[in-house]
């Protein structure tokens, strides 16, 4: 019985396995039979040569002698130049464009401003430094405060700019 099980069960496979695709199979042969695969040679890798430091003798145009150097070569009188030696204000270390003005209060007919700066207000009058660009508050209005700031450029000279901070409008929650 095993035998005559095993028997129809090979008869069954090869049945299966006849030529019935055979003319499909011939046809990809025929038109695979020239194509190779072609794979481009690796390029030719240079051997590594070091390159000499030539410029040892020069000053290290990141560090502080790079300054020094601009100092000497500008003068101590020549142009504007920020007070390194003062004592920094709490508003000096946030950026200006982070600052909000959001008040101001007048007193004995002098214009202060309130400013915002992270979740603290800060009272801001004439002659008081905020920014990190040495900004001096020349002046308060009703409705601005006006810096003027200084910014080195790369040469390290000291360049003047003036900005204005605006009293920002209060939004109404209903």
């Amino acid at each position: 019985m095993k035998s005559t099980a095993v028997i129809a069960l090979a008869l069954l496979l090869a049945a299966c396995g006849g030529g019935q695709h055979q003319d499909l199979k011939e046809e990809l042969k025929k038109l695979t039979a020239d194509l190779r695969g072609r794979v481009d040679p690796l390029p030719v890798v240079k051997p590594y040569q070091p390159v000499p430091y030539t410029s040892i003798d020069l000053p290290d145009p990141f560090g502080p002698a790079k300054i020094e150097l601009v100092t000497r070569k500008t003068g101590a009188g020549a142009g504007t130049r920020p007070d390194m030696n003062r004592a920094r204000e709490p508003l000096e270390a946030f950026p200006l464009e982070s600052l909000k003005m959001v008040g101001v209060l007048e007193r004995n007919k002098q214009f202060q401003a309130l400013v915002r700066a992270d979740s603290s207000i800060y009272r801001v009058k004439a002659g008081n430094y905020m920014g990190q660009n040495f900004g001096l508050v020349t002046g308060v209005t009703e409705n601005q405060i006006k810096v003027r700031e200084l910014i080195q450029d790369a040469d390290g000279d000291w360049a003047e700019r003036v900005s204005a901070l605006q009293l920002q409008e209060a939004e109404v929650k209903k």
